[in-house]
């Protein structure tokens, strides 16, 4: 359990890294490295160890490690950009914001009724905080690469939450949240296609000048 919420609180920082960053590879790093992380943890959670579990353990983090990243550097290098520049929320209050939201995720989880097993593991906490920070990324910026990142944490919260069913749900849980995720990304993929293809640029804002 310790090891647990090791990665968990890893995760945490790695998402307050990535409100930090201006960087674009650092931002996708980021992501990277919580996901790889995040993957693992099933394995470390189980009891009994089946040949299923490993297997979508190691989809996770081949997906989200891997092979999504791999997708957003190249998004990037077409694009031919590296930098949030000008963010509609600053890096400094949204340092702020991901610190009291995670402040705000460990305070909220030791309200609610968890299972024993549950009690001692920084799951809700995790999975609060990085849904929080996922919302920061997706409001407060304007590359979107910046906000297919912050949907990717979003997801990484959603798939902490899912961790507290895996004794009673295990491929359903990992495999539903891993097909959900690789759908959206590839659907925001696309759609970030379409912005460079119209505007020769990701900013977003460029968006509101679509006319019918």
């Amino acid at each position: 359990m310790n090891t647990v919420n090791l990665l968990i609180g890893l995760a945490m920082g790695l998402n307050l890294l990535a409100l930090a960053s201006s960087r674009l590879p650092s931002v996708i790093r980021t992501v990277a490295v919580q996901g790889v992380a995040l993957g693992v943890m099933p394995l470390l959670i189980e009891e009994h160890i089946d040949w299923i579990v490993v297997l979508v353990a190691l989809a996770t983090v081949l997906v989200k490690g891997f092979v999504i990243p791999a997708l957003l550097r190249r998004a990037m290098r077409t694009a031919n950009i590296d930098r949030e520049v000008e963010p509609f929320i600053g890096f400094v209050p949204s340092l702020l914001l991901g610190a009291g939201g995670t402040i705000a995720g460990v305070a909220g989880a030791r309200l609610l009724p968890l299972l024993p097993e549950h009690a001692g593991t920084l799951l809700v906490a995790g999975a609060l905080a990085s849904i929080f920070t996922g919302f920061v990324l997706l409001i407060g910026r304007v590359k979107a690469i910046s906000q297919v990142c912050g949907y990717l944490i979003l997801e990484n919260g959603i798939y902490l939450f899912g961790l507290l069913l895996i004794r009673s749900t295990p491929l359903l849980v990992e495999s539903g949240i891993l097909l959900d995720l690789t759908v959206g990304v590839f659907v925001i993929g696309i759609i970030v296609d379409r912005i460079q293809r119209a505007f020769d640029s990701l900013d977003t804002r460029k968006l509101t000048v679509l006319r019918e």
